[in-house]
């Protein structure tokens, strides 16, 4: 999927690239999977990916393509808007199989969808395979040796909730004066395009602000998964502080959760 004029530098292994808002790459797409006669199609769905009102272009590639459909949703919402239900429906309709990775989202596809039973399939979020070590054998390669590590991974922006974390530092501070909350992953590269590194730098300054400076450290940056592993191992508690209770799952609450580190989350 390609947001922007100038497109992203790909793996060789990409065969085939859609423009974002341009229905007729969707049409396209069917037609190479159809020449090409692939075995299956396995949609990734989630809102905000695909053109067209909440994600409609996604449906002209479905309806002319000739192959099985496994999609798999990323976000089930409870209440979603007219043109999100349609859209919904549809793409259920067209899909041979639905996927999601929490009971949860089977429960809601269910009750609110009306998806039948025989079509729907829950997989678990994967996990890397991870020791359970002490954390301690981590820490200094963060510079963190002796401190309990707070730790959040992901794209940053708004929605993630990471000013409230820094607004409680204080107060745990207080009580656990060695604590350091890492804050890992580069900003969303939408909110960039739109709004540089305000986000960040918002968060900055709040910790400045609250006098906890010292206790917040960000890593700016992508990481692999060998990386992500380091600083899981690192982390005494994780936290998920999402606003959007209606994500579904989270590849990372999952792979620290998998790892025995405890978690504080918002109920998401």
């Amino acid at each position: 999927m390609n947001d922007r004029a100038e497109g992203y530098r790909y793996p060789p292994r990409v065969r085939f690239e859609l423009l974002e808002k341009d229905l007729d790459s969707y049409r396209r797409a069917a037609d190479f999977l159809n020449f090409n006669n692939a075995d299956v199609l396995c949609v990734q769905h989630e809102f905000g990916i695909f053109g067209g009102p909440a994600g409609s272009h996604l449906l002209a590639l479905l309806k002319e393509v000739r192959m099985p459909v496994v999609t798999t949703l990323h976000t089930v919402l409870r209440e979603p808007s007219p043109a999100q239900r349609k859209v919904m429906d549809e793409l259920v309709r067209r899909s041979d199989r639905v996927v999601v990775m929490a009971q949860k989202g089977a429960e809601m596809l269910r009750e609110i969808y009306a998806v039948p039973e025989e079509k729907l399939d829950v997989i678990p979020h994967g996990i890397p395979d991870i020791p359970f070590a002490d954390s301690s054998i981590y820490k200094a390669q963060f510079g963190v040796e002796g401190r309990m590590v707070l730790l959040t991974f992901g794209l940053l922006g708004p929605g993630k909730g990471i000013e409230h974390v820094i607004e409680a530092l204080p107060e745990i501070v207080r009580r656990h004066p060695g604590v350091v909350y890492l804050v890992l992953g580069a900003t969303h590269p939408h909110l960039v395009a739109r709004e540089g590194e305000s986000y960040r730098l918002g968060l900055e300054r709040l910790a400045e602000d609250r006098g906890v400076k010292e206790h917040v450290i960000f890593y700016n940056r992508f990481v692999s998964l060998d990386d992500l592993k380091e600083f899981i191992g690192a982390t005494d508690i994780y936290v998920t502080p999402y606003l959007n209770e209606q994500q579904i799952t989270s590849g990372t609450l999952a792979y620290v959760f998998g790892a025995g580190k405890a978690v504080v989350s918002t109920p998401y």
